[in-house]
């Protein structure tokens, strides 16, 4: 009885957890866009990042709540804006 080899993984790409050029994190991207007067909407957020919607909201619940960041939401003419009002 022999035994297949399993298929190798092919490596992860690194791509996905480097910063950009100029040194800037995707939790910065969101902070930067959070601190704006007018907020983020959740699109704004996916699109600057290049993550899926559960992946942003898991971010400012979890890892900037963490942090010390207060984000604050409220929905306008249907959309839900998000903004970071402080700090701890």
């Amino acid at each position: 009885m022999t035994r297949s080899a399993k298929p190798q993984k092919s490596p992860r790409s690194s791509k996905s957890r480097r910063a950009a050029p100029d040194g800037t994190t995707k939790l910065q991207i969101i902070l930067n866009l959070l601190s704006r007067d007018s907020g983020a909407a959740l699109d704004d957020l996916c699109k600057a990042t290049g993550w899926q919607s559960h992946s942003v909201r898991g971010a400012m619940a979890g890892t900037l709540k963490r942090k010390g960041h207060i984000i604050t939401s409220q929905k306008n003419d249907g959309v839900r804006m998000y903004h970071l009002t402080g700090s701890n």
